[in-house]
């Protein structure tokens, strides 16, 4: 059972630079496949966080743009500001993406970086992360403010995301600023609602065209009968 959460858990004080030593140090000691974090002399740390896909709709992407190189990766070039054809497409169900982020990196940050690297060219107030959570077997939702710091929650998780994941969704909450979206954004939208809306109706179609078939079938094996 899925459940979200909407109230926000009260944050404790800020730990100290020894008190993070500890903790990055315990994380350490249960971590298996080499993503460690390590701290800074600064007193900032780094490490690595996994956030699942979980989009029920397409995402807006550059149309016929060949996929960034590691020589554009190391440039920075942006290749969905190359062209200004766009088109719909669905991320993969569920896929995994890597991130390695500073303590300092915030919801925002992290939402900006995913879409990015996926070159989704929609805003980033479509979208929301959310930490997830077990427990007594609910499946718990939480949505982060965005100037939370998903690094400083997954050192205090540790590194077990049985016990905490991040999750990326659209952002249903009510609180998205329509405003702020292009022409072609909202006509975009549109058109994703149409293609939902006829194929809910398909859906119910066939569903009771099966229930009619199965319905004649019953009548005309109960006329067979004798009596």
């Amino acid at each position: 059972q899925n459940v979200t959460q909407t109230v926000e858990e009260e944050k404790p004080e800020p730990p100290t630079v020894q008190e993070i030593k500890q903790k990055i140090e315990k994380y350490n000691a249960k971590v298996t496949n080499c993503l460690l974090m390590k701290l800074n002399d600064d007193g900032t740390y780094t490490g690595f966080i996994k956030v699942h896909l979980k989009l029920r709709r397409p995402v807006t992407v550059p149309a016929a743009i060949r996929p960034q190189s590691i020589y554009d990766a190391l440039r920075e070039v942006n290749l969905a500001e190359m062209t200004d054809k766009r088109t719909s497409f669905y991320l993969p169900l569920d896929a995994i993406k890597q991130l390695h982020i500073s303590s300092t990196t915030t919801v925002s940050e992290v939402i900006q970086g995913l879409l990015k690297k996926f070159m989704v060219v929609d805003n980033p107030q479509k979208f929301a992360l959310f930490k997830e959570m077990r427990k007594d077997g609910q499946v718990l939702f939480q949505k982060l403010p965005l100037t939370e710091y998903p690094l400083y929650l997954r050192l205090l998780a540790g590194p077990d995301t049985d016990v905490l994941s991040f999750v990326l969704k659209e952002n249903e909450t009510g609180e998205v600023e329509w405003d702020a979206f292009s022409i072609p954004e909202l006509q975009n939208f549109l058109m994703i609602l149409d293609k939902e809306e006829k194929d809910k109706i398909q859906q119910v179609h066939r569903k009771y065209e099966r229930f009619k078939q199965r319905l004649q079938q019953t009548l005309k094996e109960a006329r067979g009968k004798p009596g």
